[in-house]
């Protein structure tokens, strides 16, 4: 697999192959790199509290941040020293060819497993969900009753059909600049009323009062709690997009710069509507704490702030899929036909990947009911890879002999404690999915 050509499968993210005309600011930068980060993932923070206790999780968030800035210090720093303008690229200098094949694959699980998951939260927020045996209604069944036009496989059809197809069959992600910050505006929104919400039930004396500590009842339950590190590994997984970012900035300084302020912006994010969705549901929170805003809030007002949250995430998410879909699509394309020309000029190709890739993600949304399940499966394995493992063996196989002592043991501890949390997480999941 030669560097041009996966420079060629990226050629939509990236746009040709040279400088651009114009270099990216910092605030762009974090601007890009925040739209990345919070995806799908917030949504299961909440229940992640529950399971870990305030204290742990809060510690945890912090911790899974500071290694995803090493670790982006990692690649950018082996990126600007070698040859390569991808992620798949500065993997294939270290290993060869099959470094670049394992970034795309992990690339691909990743990014279809995203997607997949917004459809099944857009789903929920539409027509519900019935989790084991309680009904929690959608917001058109709220409005209209249930019928066959609002049931859940024909409202994420017609989401799919006439918002996503037009959505992804952009063929240049500039063209998509505007809907990224209305995107990012929807998510602030969503952490903004989520507060104000679980602040007036304080007030009211309606909340819960959250677990400070895990609650350790068995040696399954210790077992489980690891099973809540993957789903934060996953709301930190950004590191596919890192290079068409970072590679547009004047300096490697200005990126990491922009990080940072991503990563402060994006855990504030994420804590706070965790530990005020944890406020609001205490332990009946959901796996997909949308599922939570439902009718039963006790006045019209609350029905309608519910509503409103619940609709401005949906349409975020709805925003961010064509952002995934291009590096999905590329990645795909790039893997199974290395040989051809770029993708987006060739009308053929790109229209068949973007429709089996919808059709793929549609059927995948209806048959899954549970996503806490596939968001363990995606950070314990390519989440953790794309985030942890392959920046720490960059660093450690160290080709262009720039890693200090220190960045070696760093990179050591963090494939290490990355290897051992995913399989005690994968192994509790099937332990508890047969128990």
């Amino acid at each position: 697999m030669s560097s041009s050509a996966i420079t060629s499968a990226n050629a939509p993210l990236l746009g040709e192959n040279k400088p651009p005309a114009k270099h990216t600011s910092v605030s762009s930068a974090v601007f890009n790199v925040s739209t990345s980060i919070i995806g799908a993932g917030i949504m299961s923070i909440p229940a992640a509290l529950k399971v870990l206790g305030v204290i742990p999780a809060f510690m945890l968030i912090v911790i899974i941040a500071w290694l995803a800035d090493i670790s982006v210090e990692f690649l950018m720093r082996y990126t600007h020293a070698g040859k390569s303008t991808t992620y798949a690229g500065v993997m294939k200098e270290s290993f060869g060819r099959i470094g670049s094949i394992l970034v795309q694959l992990c690339v691909i699980t990743n990014n279809l497993g995203c997607l997949i998951i917004y459809l099944i939260i857009i789903g929920d927020v539409l027509s519900g969900n019935q989790p084991e045996g309680s009904v929690h209604l959608g917001v058109l069944q709220e409005w209209f009753g249930i019928h066959w036009w609002n049931s859940r496989a024909f409202s994420i059809l017609f989401i799919v059909a006439f918002i996503m197809l037009p959505l992804v069959s952009f063929r240049r992600v500039d063209a998509l600049r505007f809907s990224s910050a209305l995107a990012v505006f929807l998510a602030v929104l969503f952490a903004a009323i989520s507060s104000v919400t679980a602040i007036a039930a304080l007030v009211e004396g309606k909340t819960e009062t959250p677990r400070l500590l895990p609650s350790l009842d068995s040696n399954a339950s210790f077992f489980d709690l690891f099973t809540a590190v993957p789903v934060i590994v996953t709301a930190f997984t950004f590191h596919f997009n890192v290079h068409p970012i970072g590679l547009e900035m004047d300096k490697p300084s200005d990126m990491m710069k922009a990080v940072r302020i991503s990563l402060i912006l994006c855990g504030t994010i994420y804590f706070t509507v965790g530990i005020f969705g944890y406020l609001l549901f205490g332990e009946s929170i959901m796996p997909d704490i949308l599922v939570n805003f439902d009718q039963n809030s006790g006045s019209a007002l609350g029905s309608l702030l519910n509503d409103v949250v619940r609709l401005s995430y949906a349409l975020h998410l709805v925003l961010v899929f064509p952002l995934l879909n291009f590096s999905l699509r590329a990645n795909i394309d790039e893997f199974l036909f290395p040989s051809r020309p770029i993708l987006a000029k060739d009308n053929t190709r790109f229209m068949s990947l973007t429709l089996i890739l919808l059709a793929i993600c549609y059927l995948a949304a209806i048959a899954i009911p549970n996503i806490w399940y596939f968001f363990v499966f995606m950070g314990s394995t390519s989440a953790v890879s794309l985030a942890f493992v392959f920046p720490g063996a960059i660093a450690l196989r160290d080709v262009h002999g720039i890693s200090t002592s220190r960045d070696r043991i760093v990179s050591a501890v963090m494939i290490i404690l990355a290897a051992v949390t995913s399989v005690i997480a994968i192994s509790s999941n099937i332990y508890s999915f047969f128990t």
